[in-house]
Formats: C-alpha cells, sequence, structure tokens
C-alpha cells in the first residue's frame, strides 16, 4: 500500500514539498485554510538572491536550490518567469564597503561566483544608478521568479500526480496516538496519514500547541511597495548594502527599530516590487507613513529617476524568523510521523526546491546527500522559550 502524507500549507514550501513527495510515488494530501500561496508566498518579492546569504549551510542550502531552478520551467512545464539575471548589494559608503568585501570574500570561498564592483561598472548594468553609488557587488548565479505563479505550477504537477488538494480548509488539531500523529483534525472532518509534514510558516505553532510543542518561529512583519508599470528599469536583483549591514548586525535594531533596507525588482509587466523593512509586530498588518516613506526614500535615493513615478499600492508579509536565521528541518524528535519544513524567513523562494526534495526523502526513508544537522529542531530544544 502507497504512503499517505499530509502536508499542512501551500504555499511555496507546501506546494514544493507536496510536488516532490508526489515524485515518490507517495498519496499527497495538501491542506490549507485559504488558497495556494495566498499567505507569506503571496506577499513576497520574487528574488533567488544566493549573496544574500552567509557562507555556511544556508548558503549552500541555496546554491544546491539555484540549479535547480534552471531546469524547474521545463520540469513542470509551465512559465515561471525564471530569469537568471544576476544580482547586486548597492554600497553606498566605507562602513558598507568594508563589511561587505569580507563577506564577498567568506562566500567566494565557500564557491559563490560574487565580487565587487566599483561604482561606474554598476552603472554599466543599471545605467540609472544613483552616482552617490560607491561600488556594488555583483553576482551572476543570482536569479529571480514568480513565487505565486511557481507555488501553483508544483501544485498542478503534484495534482497531475494524483495528489488531493484540501484549499479553504482549516486544519484545528493534530491527532495523536501512542506518541505518533496519524492524521489532522480540520474544518472538513478527519483525515488520516502515515506521516504529516507542517509547513505552515509562522502558523506553525498554532498545530504543535496541540501537542504542548512549540518552536522558536516567529512572524517578522515585512513591507513591499509596488509602483504602476514603467518601461524596464533594473537588469538584475537590486539589495541594498544598509539592508544587508543590518541584516548581519542584529544589534542595530534599537537605531533602526524598522529594519528599513532597499530590495528591489521588477515584475514581467514591469511594475517595481520595492522593499522593505523587518520588524517584530506580532501579525499587525497597518503599515506606518513612517515606513512607506523611509522605504520609497531608499529607493529614490538609489534611482533618481523614480522620483515621479506612482505607487499603487503596498502590502505586508509575515515571514517565519528563526533565532539562527535557519530553517527548521525534518522529523520532530519527540513525536513520530511528523515533521517540519518551516522558519525560511525571507529565503523561502530560493530554498523552496531543495526544501521540497530534501523533505521528501526524509519522510519516505531515503538517504539525504546533504547534512542537515544545522536544520535540525534539535538545536532549540533545551533553548528556547517565549
Amino acid at each position: 500500500m502507497k504512503q499517505k502524507v499530509i502536508v499542512i500549507g501551500a504555499g511555496i514550501i507546501g506546494t514544493s514539498v507536496a510536488y516532490y513527495l508526489s515524485q515518490k510515488d507517495v498519496n499527497v494530501v495538501l491542506i490549507d485554510a485559504n488558497d495556494i500561496a495566498a499567505g507569506t508566498s503571496g506577499a513576497c518579492d520574487k528574488a533567488i538572491m544566493l549573496q544574500s546569504k552567509k557562507s555556511g549551510p544556508n548558503l549552500q542550502f541555496a546554491m544546491k536550490s539555484a540549479e535547480m531552478y534552471k531546469d524547474l520551467e521545463e520540469e513542470l512545464e509551465q512559465d515561471l518567469e525564471y530569469e537568471n539575471g544576476g544580482g547586486m548589494i548597492l554600497i553606498n559608503n566605507e562602513v558598507e564597503l568594508n563589511v561587505l568585501r569580507e563577506r564577498v570574500e567568506n562566500q567566494r570561498e565557500a564557491g559563490l561566483n560574487v565580487t565587487i564592483i566599483c561604482g561606474d561598472e554598476a552603472r554599466k548594468i543599471n545605467p540609472q544608478l544613483s552616482p552617490k553609488i560607491i561600488a556594488a557587488t555583483w553576482c551572476e548565479q543570482d536569479a529571480e521568479i514568480n513565487p505565486l505563479k511557481t507555488s501553483f505550477a508544483f501544485a498542478k504537477a503534484a495534482s497531475n500526480r494524483s495528489m488531493t488538494m484540501h484549499l479553504n480548509c482549516r486544519v484545528l488539531n493534530l491527532i495523536e496516538d501512542n506518541g505518533r500523529v496519524i492524521g489532522v483534525k480540520t474544518t472538513n472532518g478527519d483525515i488520516y496519514a502515515d506521516n504529516v509534514v507542517l509547513c505552515c510558516g509562522v502558523w506553525v505553532n498554532n498545530l504543535l500547541k496541540s501537542l504542548q510543542l512549540e518552536v522558536p518561529i516567529i512572524p517578522r512583519k515585512g513591507v513591499i511597495l509596488v509602483t504602476e508599470k514603467i518601461p524596464k528599469l533594473l537588469n538584475c536583483n537590486i539589495l541594498g548594502g544598509s539592508y544587508i549591514v543590518s541584516k548581519l548586525q542584529e544589534a542595530s535594531v534599537e537605531k533602526n527599530p524598522f529594519g528599513i533596507g532597499l530590495s528591489m525588482g521588477q515584475t514581467k509587466s514591469g511594475n517595481l516590487l520595492i522593499g522593505g523593512s523587518r520588524e517584530f509586530a506580532s501579525f499587525d498588518t497597518s503599515i506606518s507613513s513612517f515606513v512607506l516613506t523611509a522605504v520609497a526614500n531608499k529607493a529614490t535615493e538609489a534611482f533618481p529617476c523614480l522620483k515621479n513615478t506612482n505607487l499603487i499600492r503596498s502590502f505586508v508579509g509575515f515571514r517565519p524568523f528563526t533565532p539562527d536565521n535557519l530553517p527548521i528541518l525534518g522529523e520532530v524528535p519527540t513525536v513520530r510521523g511528523l515533521y517540519i519544513a518551516a522558519g525560511h524567513e525571507g529565503d523561502g523562494v530560493a530554498l523552496a526546491p531543495i526544501t521540497g526534495h530534501i523533505i521528501a526523502e526524509v519522510v519516505t526513508g531515503q538517504t539525504v546527500d546533504m547534512d542537515l544537522t544545522p536544520f535540525h529542531m534539535n538545536r532549540f530544544l533545551q533553548s528556547f522559550t517565549y
């Protein structure tokens, strides 16, 4: 009899896990309280940024995932708006330059093809870039996709392999029997399975609490601005050096409580997606005028030509943050049959294919060709309290 696996959460991580499980000849049931990519995956940018990752397990993970993305459109037979156009981190001053120079050296040692280019070289790639930008990092391995299209494509491909979907179906509790999870209670009734995978990001603890468990995944609020459609402006993904320095130096939160920085990408239709902020504010969806103005100012400082461009909307996403900035992947050590693939924060898009592939191997008992120890839930069992 085929193994049956329930995947909870139909964002880009959950649909990826469902897709790769379906390739293992597993009966997959995908459940979401709303629709495909209706949560965090529908409220993020489109970057597959490698140079934003610290050298170490997350970067190695991301590099493997980026390789998988190259063939994903052909594999899924869908247009994902994939483009391997590279990416740069803009450097405004000597402080950013010194921090990023050391970071680039470490990333190069880890095998990433990244370098620092002067401001004039950066402007050859993006001619509208401000003359005040003194330098930039450049990584030709950075890419982008449409996370909405990718989530739907994963789900469609898994459905073609007989996956069952229960959308607009809320999971109320996990069903446990003698130390093992055997199914879920939902608003559509009880569903039983051999294994359950939690891919519901910032909502993981809502389900774990029924087992008196918790993991240190909390929402980190991020704001993105959307402009009107404009002619092609960006020839690659853009991050601001201050954003990366802020990310590296969490102690700077007091000076920058909203985590204001710059991230930019341009959609196929011409809209700019401009971030961002990184703020612990629980599930508050409000957007302050200060954050809107600060993010917009970051964009116009980098690209002065945008000063008269209209913003048409803004939105908030809740990124699943963990204290060490690594996702939690693998089986819950204290409950058999229960797995977690969550806590990717802003790296969900970049890490989706490799996460799905690895979790499918773990759940089906296959040998995994990389060390998952840094991602195990075990690392938090003795150290985390709310």
